[in-house]
């Protein structure tokens, strides 16, 4: 191009040179320009043959690296001999997605719907949306929804993008229509339970989980979710509930059954039977890091100071990252008056914890 340019700019000069330099450099302008002309032709013709081999398929993805590597790279191949089958775009979205591929999985999920209106194409896309772009889930659910209206299962990924978003009503609402259509559906009836909560309706919640249990007593998600709503709820229940639990726990392997007793009797003003209980969970379960917590909280609310700090330390034997035990021995020791090893405490809870921000303030209120 420098060429070019130069003597274009030789030539500007021309009339000031004798007739037959003239035609010269006329005549060596025009040849250069010619040669010029067959050169970006050639490179025009390259860029669109390369430009139709990626439409035709060579290089149809921006994903394309990542398609060509194992354990893709034979889905790719069959996809490229047979372009039209939407099972292998689904084989290969499954694929990708297992192996921390999102985007690449989505597009394969998208082509795979494209050219297929099928549920778990579908229920690919809505996963993938739900965890990305939880408003584009909602979208494209309620647009799926008009394609396959009966999916009970694209309404429960609709309810939770909705939940997702802070519209308990609107998922309520897609829950209960779930419901209608069939009233033992558990995932539903789970879900309705939390958004209840999430309104602070207790004891409607309790009600949907007891429904649920009378479907279904044999799931520990759903035993254990009910017992503890009763033990914070002060539902006498409790007990009796909890005491089945423990029954059908013939090899004494969960410690839960007896936290949430302890949670009961902590609620209902028995510290005596809570750390009781308290300590039966952490005898079964060493690491049931919530026993320790609530056994050394009641402690604390008693004035018993160091026998809360004992509690605290063994809950950061079993894990010496745990905030939580950091800040509430540094609340035991500032009462006691030790403020340097409270301050210390405060400032290892924030250092675990950035978003632990009493801690901090506490730290901050401690004067060196």
């Amino acid at each position: 191009m420098q060429k070019y340019f130069r003597k274009k700019s030789v030539l500007s000069d021309y009339c000031k040179l004798p007739e037959y330099k003239t035609v010269s450099f006329v005549f060596h302008f025009f040849f250069t320009m010619r040669h010029l002309s067959k050169i970006l032709v050639t490179i025009l013709t390259l860029n669109i043959f390369f430009l139709s081999s990626c439409k035709n398929g060579d290089d149809p993805s921006p994903y394309y690296e990542i398609l060509s590597q194992p354990p893709f790279a034979s889905l790719t191949d069959s996809i490229k001999k047979e372009p039209g089958r939407d099972e292998l775009y689904f084989h290969r979205a499954v694929l990708l997605n297992k192996n921390n591929f999102p985007e690449p999985a989505l597009a394969d999920f998208k082509k795979a719907w494209s050219l297929k209106k099928n549920e778990q194409y579908a229920l690919g896309i809505g996963t993938i949306l739900l965890n990305k772009r939880p408003d584009s889930a909602i979208s494209f659910l309620n647009e799926a929804l008009q394609k396959i209206p009966q999916s009970l299962f694209l309404r429960l990924s609709l309810a939770k993008a909705y939940e997702s978003q802070n519209k308990i009503s609107d998922a309520l609402t897609v829950c209960d229509k779930i419901l209608q259509i069939d009233p033992h559906q558990l995932d539903a009836l789970l879900l309705k339970a939390d958004l209840l909560d999430q309104q602070n309706n207790a004891s409607g919640a309790i009600t949907v989980l007891e429904k649920a249990y009378s479907i279904n007593p044999d799931i520990l998600e759903l035993d254990y979710k009910l017992a503890y709503k009763y033990a914070t709820a002060k539902n006498p229940k409790t007990i009796a509930f909890c005491d089945t639990l423990l029954f059908k726990d013939s090899l004494n392997e969960h410690a839960e059954p007896l936290y949430f007793k302890g949670v009961y009797y902590e609620n209902t003003g028995n510290k005596k039977k809570a750390l009781d209980f308290f300590s039966q969970a952490i005898v079964r379960d060493y690491t049931f890091l919530d026993a320790y917590m609530n056994k050394g909280e009641i402690l604390f609310d008693q004035k018993k100071y160091p026998d809360a700090i004992k509690v605290y330390r063994l809950a950061l034997n079993v894990q010496s990252t745990y905030a939580d035990a950091y800040f509430w021995m540094g609340k035991c020791e500032e009462a006691l008056g030790q403020k340097a090893e409270a301050k210390l405490n405060y400032e290892r809870a924030y250092g675990l914890d950035k978003t632990f921000t009493e801690a901090k303030d506490a730290a901050d209120r401690i004067k060196n």
